[in-house]
């Protein structure tokens, strides 16, 4: 599950209005020429796929939305435990911070780490074998759901700043943070579905996109170039490398495709908290600091159709589409820093 950057949000969502035409599953995307003159009647088209749109009329929040029940054995994160609103906010997140995130190579947390990535690992397989047309999202929450508990672990997600499913399912033009529904998915779909665990005071976290039925070249090969984007990030890592490095390797495998990688989203270091430092940024950019053995983080990136990577956010509060309706996809593996390299434990 990816980390939020909210000062990237697009300003502009209020300014576009998507034009889609339904029965064809065709997706259009005009931007209004009230807003800009130099995009007027700007028509791109990025294959064939039906857009996800908000359902009117609009509900605020998830608040309606009654989550899945976890029995009171299975241990509970922090903010899980009763569900505190307190524990909701950035800041009381930001203070489970301690030390730099490292574990002790070798010890009971490199075990336990190990086996929470595993689980995750497990669990992003079992969703993709559900994926079909025809099935809902909800479904393949509540057997995702299901999964974990049987295993033990606990969802993580599940009321997480108060998400309200157990797992993300992002679809088509949903870039991240899809809330599970009762839309089956249509042949021509691509689905990311993001899984995280909680086993034994240690979160898994991993995610991937998957084809639903027959699904055009032009998101065949968006999914493609993600997982190859995911590679480069990763060939990037080892002792002693700077963070940095990653986004600049994501950057020239995608630099002279028809794609483009979001930023509104970060991978981040995970261990017993879910999110927390180093921050991993899949763009250009200056993040300070070097890979040490004993870090454990998530490269998670999203790409998206054509050159604007811009978001918004669904009335719900939580699901980012693309601005201009363009599909995304994301893949995503933890990492850890050995001595001498690195081990993919989701992989």
């Amino acid at each position: 599950m990816s980390k939020l950057l909210p000062s990237l949000l697009s300003p502009r969502l209020r300014n576009i209005s998507a034009v889609v035409c339904r029965n064809y599953l065709k997706r259009y995307v005009i931007t209004s020429p009230a807003f800009d003159s130099d995009e007027s009647r700007k028509v791109e088209d990025f294959g064939t796929y039906n857009v996800i749109l908000p359902e009117e009329p609009f509900v605020w929040g998830v608040s309606h939305i009654t989550q899945r029940p976890v029995p009171s054995h299975i241990v509970r994160p922090k903010y899980a435990v009763q569900h505190d609103p307190s524990m909701s906010s950035e800041t009381d997140h930001e203070k489970q911070y301690a030390g730099d995130g490292r574990i002790t190579l070798g010890s009971i947390e490199e075990k336990r780490l190990r086996e929470a990535a595993t689980l995750a690992k497990n669990v992003r397989r079992y969703a993709g074998s559900l994926v079909q047309p025809g099935v809902t999202t909800n479904l393949i929450d509540a057997a995702i759901h299901d999964f974990i508990i049987a295993h033990q672990a606990y969802p993580s997600p599940l009321l997480y700043k108060g998400f309200p499913r157990s797992c993300c399912t992002s679809v088509n033009n949903v870039v991240s943070h899809g809330i599970p529904d009762d839309r089956p998915l249509e042949d021509g779909d691509i689905v990311n579905i993001d899984v995280t665990v909680y086993l034994d005071g240690y979160h898994g976290d991993t995610s991937s996109t998957f084809l639903v039925g027959d699904v055009d070249e032009p998101g065949r090969d968006l999914v493609q170039m993600t997982n190859a984007a995911l590679e480069a990030g990763i060939n990037a890592c080892g002792p002693g490398r700077p963070f940095n490095s990653i986004g600049k390797a994501i950057y020239e495998v995608v630099r002279n495709t028809r794609h483009s990688v979001c930023p509104a989203f970060a991978g981040h270091g995970i261990g017993t908290v879910f999110h927390r430092p180093p921050w991993i940024y899949h763009t250009l950019n200056e993040e300070p600091g070097v890979m040490l053995p004993g870090h454990c983080f998530t490269i998670e990136p999203s790409l998206v159709q054509g050159s604007n990577p811009s978001v918004w956010i669904f009335p719900d509060g939580w699901t980012a589409s693309t601005e201009n309706c363009a599909r995304s996809a994301q893949a995503e593996h933890m990492i850890l820093i050995t001595e001498t390299g690195i081990d993919v434990l989701t992989q």
